[in-house]
C-alpha cells in the first residue's frame, strides 16, 4: 500500500503525542512480569509485526519497514531480552519464512534462518498477505462505494456460491502448520507464540461509511473474514503445541472508525504515523501487552 504523507506533523510532535497515551494503554493491561530474563527472542512476521511508518524505522533492508516501537521491540524491552532479533518484513507471506524476500533497498533473507537451537522465545505473526490483504483492501475500497446500500465487495468474493476468502484461509492453514513445524525443528526448546491480528473494523455495528469507504454489508463480511483468519491461526497453533495470542479481543473498541487517540489501527487515510489500515504505536503497545500477558510466569518453561 502507498505511503501516506504525514502533513503538518514532525516525528518529535508525534512522539510527544503518542508516548503518554501508549504508556497509559500499556499500564492499563498490567502485564505479568516474567519469572526470569529471556536470553534469545526472535520475531518473525509481516507488516502487522514490522510496524511500517511507525517511528523510528530501523533495520535492514529498509523496505521491510520495521519500527523500533513494533510489538516485538516492546516485548523485548519489557522482558529485558538480552538477545533480540527482529526479521519481520512488510509484505511477507509464509513463503518468505523459508525464501528470500525482495524489497526496496535489498533482500530480506529467509526469516527462519534467524532461528537456532538456543532460541528461547519465538513470535510468529503472519498469514494476512497469504490471503491477499492488500488486494482485498484495495478491491473492497473500490467496489463498496459503488453500492452504498449493498455489499459489492462481499458479492464479488462470494460470486457463484463460494466464498473465495474463506477458501484462501483454508488453503493457508497447511502453510502455517509447515512454518510451525520448521520453527519447532530449528528451535526445539523455544516457547512459540502465534500472534493473531487486532481488530481492524468495528467488532459490531455498521462501520463508518463513507469515512471508511466500506458499506455495512461489506464491514460485516470483512469482519467475519478476519475472525475466520484468526480462528485458523489459533487452531494451527494448538495443533502444533504453540500458544496463540489473541490481539483481537483486547483491541475491540479501538478500530479504524475511532477518533485519533482511541484508534489503534489507522484507516485508509492515517491520522498518526503508521501505514494505512495498519496498527499505529498505540496498537503495537496493545499487541505487546497481549503477548506479555500470554507469556505470564511461564516465560522460562521450555516447550514440551
Amino acid at each position: 500500500m502507498s505511503r501516506s504523507p504525514l502533513t503538518g506533523w514532525t516525528l518529535a510532535a508525534l512522539a510527544a503525542l503518542v508516548a503518554p497515551i501508549a504508556a497509559d494503554a500499556r499500564a492499563a493491561a498490567e502485564p505479568a512480569s516474567p519469572a526470569a530474563p529471556v536470553v534469545s527472542y526472535v520475531a518473525l512476521g509481516d507488516s502487522y509485526t514490522a510496524g511500517p511508518l511507525i517511528p523510528v524505522q530501523t533495520g535492514q533492508p529498509a523496505g521491510c519497514q520495521r519500527s523500533d516501537h513494533n510489538y516485538p521491540s516492546l516485548v523485548a524491552e519489557t522482558l529485558e531480552v538480552t538477545g533480540f532479533t527482529d526479521v519481520s518484513c512488510s509484505g511477507a507471506t509464509t513463503a518468505h519464512l523459508t525464501a528470500p524476500q525482495s524489497v526496496q533497498g535489498g533482500v530480506n533473507p529467509p526469516q527462519i534462518e534467524a532461528l537456532d537451537p538456543d532460541v528461547e522465545l519465538v513470535t510468529l505473526g503472519i498469514g494476512g498477505n497469504d490471503i491477499g490483504f492488500g488486494e482485498i483492501i484495495n478491491e473492497c475500497a473500490r467496489r463498496s462505494p459503488t453500492r452504498p446500500g449493498g455489499a459489492a465487495c462481499r458479492d464479488f468474493y462470494t460470486a457463484g456460491g463460494r466464498d473465495e476468502l474463506a477458501e484462501r484461509i483454508a488453503a493457508t492453514a497447511p502453510d502455517i502448520a509447515a512454518a510451525l513445524d520448521e520453527i519447532g525443528r530449528r528451535s526445539p526448546d523455544a516457547h512459540v507464540l502465534v500472534v493473531g491480528y487486532p481488530v481492524i473494523l468495528p467488532a459490531d455495528g455498521p462501520g463508518c461509511f463513507p469515512v471508511v469507504p466500506l458499506t455495512p454489508g461489506d464491514v460485516a463480511y470483512l469482519r467475519a473474514t478476519e475472525e475466520r483468519l484468526n480462528a485458523m491461526l489459533a487452531d494451527e497453533a494448538e495443533e502444533a503445541g504453540a500458544d496463540y495470542v489473541d490481539t483481537y479481543g483486547p483491541t475491540v473498541g479501538h478500530d479504524m472508525c475511532q477518533p485519533p487517540g482511541d484508534k489503534w489501527v489507522e484507516g485508509f487515510v492515517p491520522t498518526s504515523a503508521a501505514a494505512p489500515v495498519h496498527p499505529n504505536a498505540l496498537g503495537m503497545a496493545a499487541m505487546a501487552d497481549a503477548v506479555v500477558l500470554e507469556l505470564g510466569d511461564e516465560i522460562l518453561e521450555p516447550a514440551s
